[in-house]
């Protein structure tokens, strides 16, 4: 329950602030997790980005404002916080399927779209394997990439780097390289509070590389899970360890990367582990 009530006050606080720059660090203080689990959380749990819930709720309120025709569309444009009223336009017109300077004709149709309310769900009882264990820092070297602080703008990135990374030659050369644990093909978010959010396609290596980039994942407890099928079937066993392991648990998101292990790259019969970074909850 207290997950869905932390859930619920970062959701308050987008309302208050709809008016207002909403800052992302503070949602995720108010869910006491970091900004990156916070909307990864939120994506997972209401089925669309932080960013877009955001956009749908001012524009549905400005729709409400444009109604009657006193309110001028440069106005609610800057109320919303858009400084370009051809961006106002686009996402206005994206949303309600008209441009606002339709909705001030009577009779015309908006869309309405509400506060999202977290309640916990009891969900059919299919086993979820894992463990959990603590380990030591660990090295890894590969590629990376910077990620932005807006989930969202890096649904292109994550996926454009695998591609260009089996074209080069980029995985086969760190194959060579791996010989520590965790063994396999990793993929590590490294998205914390503190340094520039990162995404490495990496392997566990203590070896001498000058071509790939280092870095030391903090010691950490984790929980593990193992998944096989499709490099799809990753992304719902991540859905359903945030929306169905980890309100029950126990435990609460660490401050660590999150990894993805695949044990073997066939994309079309993989076997993986996901690596949640987690610490015990303070009840």
């Amino acid at each position: 329950m207290e997950w869905a009530e932390k859930l619920n006050q970062s959701m308050n606080y987008i309302e208050e602030h709809l008016t207002d720059e909403i800052d992302y660090d503070q949602l995720a203080r108010i869910a006491c997790c970091s900004t990156y689990h916070y909307q990864r959380m939120f994506t997972y749990m209401a089925g669309i980005t932080l960013a877009e819930y955001i956009r749908r709720r001012k524009m549905s309120l400005a729709a409400v404002d444009l109604q009657g025709g006193e309110a001028k569309i440069i106005d609610v444009a800057q109320k919303y916080g858009y400084r370009s009223p051809t961006a106002f336009n686009r996402a206005f017109q994206s949303f309600h399927g008209i441009a606002p300077s339709s909705v001030k004709d009577e009779g015309i149709s908006v869309k309405s779209f509400s506060p999202i309310v977290f309640r916990m769900s009891i969900k059919g009882a299919t086993e979820m394997d894992y463990r959990i264990e603590t380990k030591e820092t660990f090295r890894i070297i590969g590629v990376s990439a910077p990620l932005e602080k807006e989930i969202e703008n890096n649904f292109m990135v994550v996926p454009k780097m695998w591609e260009d990374a089996a074209k080069n030659q980029t995985i086969q050369k760190l194959a060579t390289m791996m010989d520590s644990s965790p063994k396999g093909l990793l993929g590590v978010s490294v998205c914390n509070d503190v340094e520039q959010w990162k995404y490495f396609i990496a392997v566990s290596s203590t070896k001498a590389s000058d071509e790939f980039e280092e870095y030391i994942v903090p010691a950490s407890t984790w929980a593990i899970f193992s998944g096989t099928g499709t490099n799809q079937s990753i992304q719902e066993l991540e859905q359903r360890i945030i929306t169905e392991w980890l309100p029950t648990s126990g435990y609460e998101y660490a401050n660590a990367p999150d990894i993805e292990v695949y044990l073997n790259p066939d994309p079309q019969n993989a076997k993986y582990e996901v690596w949640i970074p987690v610490s015990k909850k303070n009840y």
